[in-house]
């Protein structure tokens, strides 16, 4: 039913109100203005009508509300909510949780873990390369060290590379890593000073030692996974364990 104006009035009343718009009638029946008892001219009967009795009209002025449901509460299992039979959770567990080590966080082990375990290994690993240089570069001078003749000592210069190895390794063991540029300048210089004399000296054997000792020394200070970490510790132990123990005897 198109209508562009509408007269309306109660059946109490004798005058009528209006014209009104289907959007106006429409916001008098939200305010309970129009009802459908409410009568309407009908232009084409020429006659008083009450709303209810057109059904366009009705649907028009009152249209069908869709009703809102409440959905109806849905439970979910949490991961940190305890059911009622489950055992309280100790602090051992978390830290195997967040190590990867349960069957619930097995595969999403943390690689933070991992890489904090590998540098702990490689700094382990070059505090003992140091100490064993150390001991090489030292004990041929261990009779000057003893009675502190310093004439003698100037006869052993890698006494003083010694010295500064025994005090990395100090340094490393007090887990002062922020040393690890210096480790770096240690394993350049003692390949650049030791491999001067033996290369001068044709010392071909120790000279290889001491570069891959050297290159597993340098390689300890940078890598953070297990395979580079054990393959850099091996190469330095036994480059510069060769070259100590070429040194000593």
């Amino acid at each position: 039913m198109a209508m562009e104006e509408i007269y309306i009035r109660s059946e109490t009343e004798t005058e009528a109100r209006g014209p009104f718009n289907l959007e106006q009638l429409v916001s008098l029946a939200d305010t309970g203005q129009v009802t459908a008892e409410t009568l309407f001219y009908d232009a084409t009967t020429e006659q008083w009508a009450a709303v209810g009795s057109n059904p366009e009209l009705m649907a028009q002025i009152f249209p069908q509300r869709k009703k809102l449901k409440i959905k109806s509460k849905v439970k979910m299992d949490l991961l940190n909510q305890e059911g009622d039979n489950d055992a309280p959770i100790t602090v051992d567990e978390m830290l195997a949780a967040a190590e990867g080590r349960t069957a619930e966080t097995s595969g999403r082990k943390d690689p933070g873990i991992a890489m904090a375990r590998a540098a702990a290994i490689g700094r382990y690993a070059i505090i003992l390369m140091l100490l064993v240089t150390a001991a090489g570069e030292a004990l041929p001078a261990v009779d000057a060290i003893m009675a502190v003749d310093y004439a003698k000592l100037m006869g052993f210069p890698l006494v003083a590379l010694g010295v500064i190895d025994l005090f990395l390794a100090t340094m490393l063991g007090l887990g002062v890593v922020t040393f690890y540029p210096f480790i770096r300048f240690r394993a350049a210089l003692g390949l650049g000073f030791l491999g001067f004399l033996f290369y001068v000296g044709g010392q071909h054997m120790p000279l290889l030692a001491l570069f891959g000792g050297s290159l597993g020394l340098y390689c300890c200070t940078i890598f953070v996974s297990y395979l580079p970490i054990f393959l850099s510790a091996a190469l330095g132990l036994a480059g510069l364990g060769a070259v100590s123990w070429y040194l000593i005897s």
